[in-house]
């Protein structure tokens, strides 16, 4: 390891694109700790449609923060990093490489960049923000934080309001606030990044691919547990890509050929939008790989992400 700043691998991109396969590679190659930076993947409610490393994956590499959570318990990015820090601190003081790898880049910013100490939002101001449309939401936005307005889509529902909620709880920006970051290991470590960016036609058939397969393995089964047990339907766990389409599957709206169909749409929607993200908001300087991972383009890549920066 570096004597200055111990290393820290990082396998990014969206989903289905080959990422934990990867990442198990290069475990075995170093004798690394797979470490989990992906939002579904941390709850231990649906290792079948998070695509959660099985148990013969498992005994193969040591992995952290698969199923930490129960999913009545939601965790945000702060909370996420947190978790991420002491893992990787860990593997450093054991003289392993810790490898994060996910898709949830608001994961990654945080634990490397920090967090902006944006105070707790008035509950009141939330239950209101929450309960209108996101045209109304927009509108009062554009009169409080004009500059946040403008920068969003106009159908962006969450970021919207917690633009809205931010400005109309502390009186200040959400852009004041993130310019006042604070913690993250990204100056503490040695970064060794790679995103994974294969063709769109190629990654959207192994979306397809991977959705029929969970409802083999049994992610119906896992919806309908879940729903047992009568959460809360804004947590995360149960708007995960699958969870809406096998509900309405199990409540009889819909036959079993469209809940594949619509899982399928769901996750290459997802996927698309998680491409455009890596695509474009990490640093320049931290390389892609447009490739599939097959056969040889596996190596090259483990090549890529265990060189030196």
């Amino acid at each position: 390891m570096s004597k200055s700043r111990p290393p820290l691998a990082l396998i990014a991109g969206p989903t289905a694109s080959g990422k934990s396969a990867l990442a198990l590679g290069l475990a075995k190659r170093t004798g690394g700790v797979i470490i989990n930076a992906d939002s579904a993947q941390i709850y231990r409610d649906l290792p079948i449609l998070s695509a959660a490393p099985n148990q013969e994956e498992q005994d193969r590499a040591e992995h952290r923060l698969y199923g930490e959570r129960d999913g009545a318990l939601p965790c945000s990015a702060a909370d996420w990093a947190e978790l991420a820090t002491v893992e990787v601190q860990g593997a450093h003081g054991r003289g392993k490489l810790p490898i994060l790898v996910g898709g949830t880049g608001l994961y990654l910013r945080t634990l490397l960049d920090g967090i902006a100490p944006v105070p707790p939002i008035d509950p009141e101001i939330r239950s209101l923000v929450r309960a209108r449309t996101v045209d109304e939401n927009r509108s009062e936005l554009e009169t409080l934080d004009f500059d946040a307005a403008k920068r969003l889509g106009s159908a962006d529902t969450t970021r919207i309001a917690r633009a809205l909620e931010v400005v109309k709880s502390t009186g200040r920006p959400l852009k004041d606030w993130q310019s006042e970051r604070q913690g993250g290991i990204g100056k503490e470590v040695e970064l060794r990044p790679l995103i994974l960016l294969p063709p769109r036609d190629w990654l959207y058939a192994r979306c397809d691919a991977r959705f029929a397969a969970m409802v083999e393995q049994g992610a119906i089964s896992e919806v309908e547990h879940l729903l047992a047990r009568k959460l809360d339907p804004d947590l995360p766990v149960m708007r995960a890509i699958g969870v809406p389409e096998i509900a309405a599957y199990l409540r009889g709206e819909i036959t079993g050929e469209a809940m594949i169909a619509a899982g399928q749409q769901a996750s290459r929607r997802y996927a698309k939008r998680q491409y455009t993200w890596f695509a474009h908001q990490p640093p320049a300087d931290w390389p892609h790989f447009p490739d599939p991972l097959e056969g040889v383009a596996s190596d090259r890549a483990l090549a890529l992400v265990t060189a030196k920066g």
